[in-house]
């Protein structure tokens, strides 16, 4: 082992504990604040929430990936015969959250919006190394060719947008198009994260998912918490955009056996791999930003133009970093656009 990745482990060793006591104060604060019964309270979700069933969003159905030997939950919305548009959630969400895009495109494509493998309905494979990129990205590509096409547009949010970074770098032949939403480009976010004091802060989620249980306690906590949190948050989600409903749609994902820890083994499957080696994307890109974003700042999203031949960057003023529910109608005119522009 050289020295430097020597150095690099310390390091990430020493904010894990860091983040971890921090995390341990903060969970213990919540217990004394809203005692054990409320803290340690899950509500039972056995099926569907009936907006998820809403047969404007289009249909649901499993796909068997072959090669993975996994089952892919999919909504399909649109005729079979028209071009494939391909949604990607990020964390901590499922495919519910295009839910405004399956409405908006059902005209003009065949939209699929899947749960990620350990995600909702999809199945969830056990050990942290089944959620590595490769992993993922040879996923996208499996349910592409098993929906009957060879290539689509590709849209994707958060760590969805990580994933579809990969793909259009590994399988360009795959993405035709690649709208990508509050997601930096793998060596953007490198670059930034080492550069930027404030970025790094606002990483802390990082290292402290590398905590087995008690990452997972932090977010089954007071009935899955964690998620109200990020979605009605400081700068978050304006409520009449992510109602009550749609807030039992993403903790019915959640509350699926096994579904917490598959999330989490995303980021640790991330820092216990080698990186995959970085290409430039040819793919007419569209990357959006939320202004707003607190997670992940705009900034990182300059400069990505170097490694995409041919991308068009646009910023929302007033939106967050779940920009996909934070303003649907502004993302789905860019959306639109593009697309229009593209062909």
């Amino acid at each position: 082992m050289s020295s430097k990745l020597i150095v690099v482990t310390l390091f990430k060793c020493l904010f894990v504990i860091f983040y971890g006591v921090i995390g341990c104060f903060g969970m213990l604060l919540e217990l004394i604040t809203h005692g054990p019964r409320k803290f340690f309270h899950r509500k039972q979700r056995h099926s569907r929430p009936e907006c998820m069933n809403d047969p404007a969003l289009g249909e649901h159905g499993f796909l068997s990936l072959n090669k993975a030997g996994i089952r892919i939950h999919y909504v399909a919305a649109g005729d079979e015969d028209k071009p494939l548009m391909l949604l990607v959630h990020g964390f901590p969400e499922c495919w519910y959250i295009w839910r405004h895009q399956l409405r908006a495109f059902k005209n003009d494509y065949r939209v699929v919006a899947i749960d990620l493998r350990g995600y909702g309905e999809s199945e969830t494979p056990n050990g942290v190394l089944n959620y590595t990129s490769k992993i993922i990205i040879d996923d996208i590509k499996e349910v592409v060719l098993e929906l009957g096409y060879n290539f689509c547009v590709l849209v994707a949010h958060d760590w969805g947008g990580v994933i579809a970074w990969r793909v259009a770098m590994e399988y360009p032949e795959l993405v035709d198009k690649l709208v990508v939403a509050n997601a930096a480009y793998p060596e953007r976010m490198k670059q930034h994260l080492m550069s930027h004091l404030s970025q790094f802060r606002k990483s802390w989620f990082i290292f402290f998912f590398q905590i087995p249980y008690l990452s997972e306690m932090m977010i089954q906590a007071n009935d899955y918490g964690f998620i109200e949190d990020c979605f009605y948050g400081k700068s978050r989600t304006p409520a009449d955009m992510c109602t009550q409903d749609d807030m039992e749609a993403m903790k019915y994902a959640f509350s699926q056996k096994g579904n917490v820890t598959a999330a989490l083994n995303y980021y640790r499957a991330s820092s216990k791999t080698k990186p995959m080696k970085s290409k430039n994307v040819s793919s007419p890109t569209l990357l959006i930003w939320g202004e707003k974003d607190d997670v992940l700042e705009v900034e990182m999203a300059k400069g990505t133009e170097k490694y995409v031949e041919n991308m068009r960057l646009e910023v929302i003023e007033d939106a967050g970093h779940f920009i996909i529910q934070d303003n649907p109608v502004e993302v789905n005119r860019l959306i639109n656009e593009f697309l229009k522009g593209q062909q």
